[in-house]
C-alpha cells in the first residue's frame, strides 16, 4: 500500500482521515523523500537544468573610502549629525506644519471668497437704492448731497466692517492652523508606536513559527530513530518479514495449485506438523506437503463442486463486502490470520468485519491498553483500535502484501497477523502515543459470526 502511495504521490482524503498525527508525519516524511530521490536522479539525466552562464552574472562596485574600506554612512551617528530621534521628531513637525498650512490657505480662500460675495451683494444693494432716490429727489441738490454725504459714510462703515471681518477670519484661521497642527501631530506620533508594536508582534510570530519548525524537525527525527531501533529489535526477535520469505514462496505455490482446483488450504499448525519432516516443523512446507494435504481434505463431492469456480481476481481496493469475505477466504484464512498463534482457535482479539462506531462502542468500558483487531473495509488489511486514557485511536495494518504492517507509523515488517500482535505487546506502537497492547477485547457474544468470515 505504501509502494502504491509513494507512485502516485497522492492518498485519497477518507484514507488520510483513518491516520493519526504520527503516521500523518512519516507519510509527509517518505512523500518529501520520494520527491527529492526523483528530483536528483532527473539532474543525473539531464545537467544542464542546473547550469548557469556566467556571462549572464552582472555585479556592483561599492564606494570605497579613505580607509579603503565600504564607504558607510549611517544617518544620525556622523560627526555634526543631529540624533535620529531629534532628525525624526523635526521631519514629523515640518509634515505637519506644512500640511496644516495647505488647510489654512484652502480655509483662508473659501472664507475670502464669502466675505466678497457678501459686500459685493450689500453694495450692489446699496447703490441700488441710492440710485432709485437720486432719481427721486433729482431736483433737489441739498437731499443730492446729503445723499452723497450717507453714501460716503454708508460706504466707509462698511469698508471698516469688511475690515473687521476679515481679521476675525484671520485670526480664526489661525487658530485653526496650530489647533489642527497639534492634531496631526499627535496623530504621527500614535501612528509611530502602532508600527513599532506591529514590528514587536510580527517579530513574535517569526519567533514561534520558528519554534514549531524546530518542534516538528525533532519529531520526524525521533520518529526515524525509534523506526531505526524497532527494526533492529525486530531483527533480533527473528519476526521480520524477510526470515519468512521462504515459508511464503512454498506457499504461494500451493495455494496457486489450491486456486486452480477452487479450493483453499489452511496453514498447519506446528502441533499437527510434529511428527513430519525438519522442513514441515520448521513452517517451511513444500508444494508436495500442501498437495498431499488438500487431496486428503478436499476429496469430498462438495469439495468436487467448488472447482467450477472461476478464479478471483482481486481489485485495487475493497468495493463490496462480498470481495472483503473471499478476499480473507482466499488470501487470510490460508496465512492463519485471526487465529492464535498455536491453534485452530480465532483470537480473543480478532473481532471480523466491524465498523468502527461498533468498535469503539465495544472499548468504551475497557481499560487502558484494551485492543481488538477488525476487517478494514478501504484497504486490503485490518485496523487496530486501541484504548487510551482520553479516547479511542485506529491504525491501519497493511495486508496487501506478503507481510504484516502499520501504515505509516513502523516498517516493521511481520509474517503473521499475530506475530504483529504479540511483537507490539513488549514494543509501543509509537514513541509520542506509548501504546502498548495489554488485554484484547473480546465479542460480547460467546457464539460471534466475525461477519461471515469463517462460514
Amino acid at each position: 500500500m505504501m509502494q502504491q502511495i509513494l507512485q502516485d504521490m497522492y492518498i485519497e482524503p477518507d484514507l488520510l482521515a483513518e491516520l493519526n498525527e504520527e503516521q500523518k508525519q512519516i507519510l509527509f516524511y517518505k512523500i518529501r523523500e520520494e520527491q527529492v530521490r526523483r528530483w536528483n536522479e532527473r539532474e543525473r539525466r539531464d545537467p544542464s537544468h542546473a547550469v548557469k552562464k556566467k556571462s549572464d552574472c552582472r555585479g556592483i562596485q561599492w564606494l570605497p573610502g579613505s580607509d579603503g574600506e565600504v564607504w558607510v554612512w549611517v544617518m544620525g551617528e556622523a560627526p555634526g549629525d543631529k540624533p535620529f530621534e531629534d532628525i525624526v521628531e523635526e521631519l514629523m513637525e515640518e509634515r505637519a506644519r506644512k500640511q496644516a498650512q495647505r488647510e489654512a490657505q484652502e480655509i483662508r480662500r473659501v472664507k475670502e471668497a464669502e466675505i466678497e460675495k457678501k459686500f459685493r451683494d450689500a453694495m450692489a444693494k446699496e447703490k441700488a437704492r441710492f440710485v432709485a432716490e437720486k432719481w427721486k429727489e433729482e431736483t433737489d441738490d441739498r437731499k443730492a448731497a446729503k445723499q452723497e454725504e450717507e453714501e460716503d459714510r454708508i460706504r466707509e462703515e462698511l469698508k471698516k466692517c469688511e475690515e473687521e471681518e476679515r481679521q476675525r477670519g484671520e485670526e480664526e484661521i489661525r487658530q485653526t492652523e496650530e489647533r489642527r497642527a497639534k492634531e496631526l501631530y499627535i496623530s504621527l506620533k500614535q501612528e509611530e508606536k502602532r508600527s513599532e508594536r506591529d514590528d514587536k508582534e510580527w517579530q513574535e510570530q517569526l519567533r514561534r513559527s520558528k519554534a514549531a519548525d524546530e518542534e516538528m524537525k525533532c519529531k520526524a527525527r525521533r520518529a526515524r530513530d525509534e523506526y531505526k531501533r524497532q527494526s533492529l529489535r525486530a531483527i533480533e526477535k527473528g519476526l521480520v518479514a524477510g526470515l519468512s520469505g521462504l515459508f511464503h514462496k512454498t506457499h504461494l505455490n500451493g495455494s496457486g495449485n489450491n486456486r486452480r482446483h477452487g479450493a483453499v488450504i489452511e496453514h498447519p499448525t506446528p502441533a499437527a506438523e510434529a511428527g513430519h519432516s525438519p522442513a514441515a516443523s520448521s513452517g517451511q512446507l513444500t508444494s508436495g506437503h500442501y498437495r498431499r494435504r488438500q487431496l486428503r481434505r478436499y476429496s469430498s463431492p462438495v469439495t468436487q463442486s467448488l472447482t467450477e469456480c472461476p478464479v478471483w481476481i482481486r481489485p485495487p481496493r475493497p468495493n463490496s463486502r462480498e470481495s472483503i469475505i473471499r478476499w480473507f477466504k482466499e488470501e487470510q484464512r490460508p496465512r492463519r490470520a485471526g487465529y492464535e498463534r498455536s491453534s485452530n482457535t480465532v483470537a480473543p482479539w480478532f473481532h471480523g468485519i466491524i465498523s468502527r462506531q461498533e468498535s469503539e462502542a465495544l472499548l468504551t468500558n475497557a481499560a487502558e491498553g484494551c485492543f481488538l483487531v477488525r476487517v478494514s473495509e478501504r484497504i486490503w488489511g485490518y485496523t487496530l483500535s486501541y484504548r487510551t486514557t482520553s479516547g479511542f485511536k485506529h491504525f491501519l495494518i497493511d495486508a496487501s502484501g506478503d507481510y504484516y504492517s502499520f501504515l505509516g507509523v513502523d516498517q516493521n515488517r511481520h509474517a503473521t497477523l499475530a506475530d504483529l500482535i504479540d511483537f507490539h505487546k513488549e514494543e509501543v506502537i509509537t514513541t509520542s502515543g506509548g501504546e502498548l497492547l495489554q488485554d484484547p477485547c473480546r465479542p460480547r457474544s460467546s457464539t460471534p459470526d466475525y461477519g461471515g468470515l469463517f462460514l
